[in-house]
Order: structure tokens, then C-alpha cells, then sequence
């Protein structure tokens, strides 16, 4: 176990892999299953938000004819953005709920934070205050779920598909956001725009999934992980071997408790007896560390401001700025949409993230994103009208240059789901050290709502008229295009690969300058692993020829 499993993953043919078969059991899945259901948190209300705003019934209720233009883009990103900015605190406060009543908790105390909000905000009864204030506390449940989720999945999953149980997280992302989607266009077909039930059913959607994640906690076990950072070392023994469906004694089980124990007592020596003051110490001041929150800070900057999740937010109003007329024919474009992204993902699991590796499927997805943005880009500068003036109606010799832009919307949400999306929960939940883990990965996800607030907040205004204060449609898409290309830069010169490489072997990863990680960390870490292998060979050898000298003297013993 020096490094963990490198070799491409086949994930029909888990058996052919170095791990024993029994570590792949219902158990883990089930597990898997049940922390990644987390996902649909953000999810459901991504695709549920910009469908029940455009209710004329919610509209009516909130009095929303009465404002001026401007005012109602301020209040529709307000409402939108709101579970953001609870999502930013709920980061925040992650990492201490985590380290404090472990991963299992904290799931149960975000579920009921989120069911709280929502009741909030479905009883308003147009109160914009209560709608934000309701959505300001579920935010407050949805923000934790990106931490405790990646977190726990990354700390259960073997080093060998540690990629697609983690994956399985963003999977569920999509499945919440195709049932929103679906859920929008189904209660308004069936139920009309103007009845209360038209977007009081699809949002109780959060309800439902709230509620089936609390109750699933009840049949999982705490993570090992966290149990020996306890210090409780004979619970977490227990949890592994359930978890892996092993004796509690196997060599696979007992090797994995000792490198993890190992590794968190390096962690407590360095920092020996300084607390809190010791964990920001190792965070900032020791130079790997530091790194790795720069590339889990910086990756999310560049993720929310390359413009995909605004179109996973906005898509209903996006799809009709781009030539599809009626707010059913909206609503299914972007049911598809969802639809689209789901398949990505799931393909971005099980065939790309542990095969290719984590880097390789990331510039891809980013590389889909650009041709997009800049096909969707060029066509809005070349119709300059389209999004900027009143009740415009597309020429029809523009009409297949606009079915174009709508396609590259699709190919953007693949783009999405192969690359940003994906990445931006694995590599959080699997580069930084036990001893900060939890916290750092709460400072990167309360980055990752802060700038998601900031962008989803900022594009309504963005796409306004220049004469409005906006940039106009062409413009913000030139925007998210020129992020996306320079993200798929940084991302070639700055992240090494981590795929199969266990969690206590990363360290290796980072042992280079700065700017030599991206591009030879791998290279180094791997003859590092190849240098401990050969060591723990020799190791092996000589213990097992003192070994037999013992017995070969006993048995001389005996005779005499």
C-alpha cells in the first residue's frame, strides 16, 4: 500500500483489481448511496429555483408586476442567490460540526436545518422576507452538505474507485436537478401557472430528499477516519471491517488502520501541544498544505465564474433568450438539459475519473465548455439585438445559427459534468491531510457558495442592456469565455493527478516547488512509491529469513 492502485479501473471488472473482492459489498454502496444523495441538495434547488419564480402564481403572491424592471431582476437574483449565502455560512460551520459529532451528525443536523427552511419559505405567503429568510437557513443545511458528503465518501471509498463513489456525490446533483426540471414542467402542464401547487409541489422535493437522507444515517457507520482522529481506535478497527466485509484481524483492514493511523500521528508531532494555532500553522505555513488550499480556492474561482452552473441556474430563461419560445417548450429544453448532464456524469464516473485520471477528464470537460461558450458567444455578437431589445423576433435566416447556440448549451452541461463540476467536489474531499481536512474543506466549499452567490447574483444583471447597467448577452458570454480557456491553462500547469492514490500517500504529490507539482509531481511521487515498494520488499525478506533462522534453531533445539 505505498500508493494506492494506479492501474486503469474497470468498474464492471472490480475483481480483476489488487483489493480483495469482499471490499466491494452492498455495505459500501449502500453507504455510497446514502452520502451521495447529499448531492441532490443543490441540485433540486438549482433546478427547481428559476421554474418557480417564473409561476405566475408565486409572482402574484410577492406582488412582483409592481416593481420596475431593474428591481425585479434584483429580486428574482436575491431569491435565486439566497441559499447561497446561507450555503457560504453553512461551509463555514461544516468543519466544526464534522470534527465535533462526526460525519454522521452533522448529516442528521443539516437535514433538519434544510427542512426547516424550506417550511419557511413555502409558508411565506409572499412575504419577501420570510421567502429569504427560509431560503437563508436551508442554504445553511444544502452549504454543509458539500463538505460532510465528499468528505465522508473520499474516507470510506477505496483508493482504487475512491473516484467513483465520490463522483457518485455530483451523479446525484443531476438526478436532482433532472427531477426539478421535470417537476417544474409536469405541475405546469398539468396544474397551470396560476395555482399554489404549481410550484409548492416541485419544491417539496427538498422535503422529500431531506427527509430520506435523515433517516438512511440511521443504517451507516461513522467513518474509521474520523473515529481514530478521536481517538477511538478499536470503534474505527470495527467500522472498517464492516465497511470493507473483513475480519477485523485481515492484513488488508490492519494495513489500512495503520497507515492512517500513522500518518495522523506525523500530523499531531509536527504541531505538537499548539491546538487550534497549530492546525492554521499547518494549513498556511507549511508549504504543500498551503498549496493545496491555493489549488482548492483557485479551482473554485475559476469553476462558478466559467459560466456553466449560471446556465444550470438561469437555463429556462437562457433557452428563451436563444430562440425557444413558451414557457413549456422552456421548461422541457431544460428538463433535457438536465437529462444531458446526468448521462455526463454518470459516464464521467464510471468510465473517466478512475480511468483516465481526475486531470485528463477535467481538461475535456473544460475544453467542451470553451468551444461552447465561444460558439454561443459569436452568435449572440452577431444577432446583437437578441436579449437587448424589447419583444425582438429572430430572423428567419438566423434560426439554424440559433438551434447551434442551443445545442452548445447541452454541450457546455457536458463540458460541466465531465470537467468543473466533478472535479471541483473529488479533488476537495481527497487532497488535504486528516488532521485538516475538515476544515480546510469547509474554507474551499464556503469559497465555492461565495463565489456561486457572486456569480449567480451578478449574471441576471450581466446579461442586461448595456443602456441598463449590463454587458448585454454577448458580452457575458465573452466574459465566461475568456475564464473557461484560462481555466483549462491553470489546470494543465498546476494539478497533479491523483487517482488511486490513497489519502495518506498524497503528501508525495507535493514534495516539489510549487510550480513544478502540476506538471512532475506525478512523476516524482510515483518513484517515490517505487522507492518505499522495493523498501517494504527488503523489509518483508528480512523479516522473513530471521524468520526462518528462528525456526531452523528451534528445531536444532528440539532435536538436541
Amino acid at each position: 500500500m505505498a500508493g494506492g492502485v494506479k492501474k486503469p479501473v474497470n468498474v464492471f471488472k472490480l475483481k480483476n483489481l489488487d483489493d480483495p473482492a469482499q471490499v466491494f459489498n452492498w455495505r459500501l454502496w449502500f453507504a455510497v448511496f446514502s452520502f451521495g444523495l447529499m448531492g441532490a441538495a443543490r441540485g433540486v434547488d438549482e433546478g427547481l429555483i428559476s421554474g418557480a419564480f417564473g409561476s405566475k402564481n408565486f409572482q402574484n403572491t410577492i406582488h412582483y408586476s409592481t416593481y420596475s424592471t431593474v428591481e425585479q431582476t434584483n429580486i428574482k437574483a436575491n431569491v435565486s442567490a439566497m441559499v447561497q449565502i446561507g450555503s457560504v455560512g453553512g461551509a463555514l460551520i461544516a468543519f466544526l460540526v464534522c470534527d465535533r459529532i462526526g460525519r454522521i451528525w452533522a448529516t442528521r443536523q443539516l437535514c433538519v436545518l434544510w427542512i426547516i427552511g424550506i417550511a419557511i419559505f413555502m409558508g411565506a405567503n409572499g412575504n419577501l422576507s420570510a421567502i429569504y429568510a427560509g431560503r437563508f437557513i436551508a442554504g445553511l443545511g444544502v452549504g454543509q452538505t458539500t463538505v460532510v458528503g465528499p468528505v465522508y465518501l473520499a474516507e470510506i471509498a477505496p483508493a482504487s474507485i475512491r473516484g467513483l463513489c465520490t463522483c457518485i456525490f455530483t451523479g446525484f446533483v443531476y438526478l436532482g436537478i433532472v427531477l426539478a426540471y421535470f417537476a417544474n414542467y409536469g405541475c405546469s402542464v398539468n396544474l397551470g401557472e396560476r395555482t399554489i401547487a404549481r410550484w409548492e409541489v416541485p419544491t417539496s422535493l427538498h422535503i422529500m430528499f431531506a427527509s430520506l437522507i435523515l433517516i438512511l444515517t440511521f443504517f451507516q457507520y461513522e467513518s474509521p477516519r474520523y473515529l481514530i482522529k478521536k481517538g477511538r481506535g478499536e470503534q474505527a478497527t470495527k467500522n472498517m471491517a464492516i465497511i470493507r466485509n473483513l475480519p477485523q484481524d485481515d492484513s488488508y483492514v490492519v494495513r489500512e488502520i495503520n497507515a492512517i493511523q500513522v500518518q495522523l500521528q506525523e500530523e499531531e508531532e509536527a504541531t505538537m501541544g499548539q491546538g487550534w494555532i497549530g492546525i492554521v500553522k499547518e494549513m498556511f505555513l507549511i508549504p504543500s498544505n498551503f498549496y493545496r488550499i491555493y489549488l482548492g480556492l483557485m479551482s473554485q474561482v475559476l469553476s462558478q465564474w466559467s459560466g456553466a452552473g449560471s446556465i444550470t441556474l438561469y437555463a429556462v430563461n437562457l433557452f428563451a433568450l436563444l430562440g425557444i419560445t413558451g414557457t413549456n417548450e422552456a421548461l422541457l429544453a431544460t428538463a433535457i438539459f438536465g437529462i444531458v448532464k446526468l448521462v455526463a456524469a454518470v459516464v464521467c464516473a464510471l468510465f473517466l475519473v478512475d480511468v483516465i485520471g481526475r486531470k485528463r477528464s477535467l481538461l475535456i470537460g473544460i475544453t467542451l465548455q470553451a468551444i461552447s461558450m465561444i460558439y454561443i458567444a459569436a452568435f449572440l455578437t452577431a444577432v446583437p439585438k437578441l436579449g437587448t431589445v424589447k419583444n425582438f423576433v429572430l430572423p428567419k435566416s438566423q434560426k439554424g445559427a440559433s438551434t447551434g447556440a442551443i445545442v452548445m448549451i447541452y454541450v457546455s452541461g457536458v463540458g460541466w459534468a465531465l470537467g468543473w463540476n466533478s472535479m471541483q467536489y473529488l479533488l476537495t474531499a481527497e487532497l488535504f491531510p486528516l488532521r485538516i481536512r475538515a476544515v480546510s474543506t469547509s474554507i474551499v466549499m464556503c469559497f465555492h457558495f461565495a463565489n456561486q452567490y457572486g456569480n449567480s447574483r451578478a449574471v441576471p444583471n450581466m446579461l442586461l442592456p448595456k443602456a441598463t447597467g449590463g454587458i448585454n448577452p454577448s458580452g457575458t458570454f465573452w466574459f465566461f469565455t475568456v475564464v473557461t480557456i484560462v481555466g483549462g491553462v491553470w489546470v494543465w500547469f498546476t494539478i497533479p493527478e491523483t487517482a488511486g492514490r490513497d489519502l495518506e500517500s498524497m503528501d508525495r504529490l507535493f514534495s516539489l516547488p510549487w510550480y513544478k507539482i502540476g506538471v512532475y509531481g506525478n512523476r516524482v511521487a510515483e518513484e517515490q512509491d517505487a522507492r518505499l515498494t522495493e523498501k517494504e520488499a527488503a523489509m518483508g525478506h528480512e523479516h522473513g529469513m530471521v524468520h526462518q533462522v528462528e525456526v531452523v534453531e528451534t528445531v536444532e533445539t528440539s532435536k538436541a
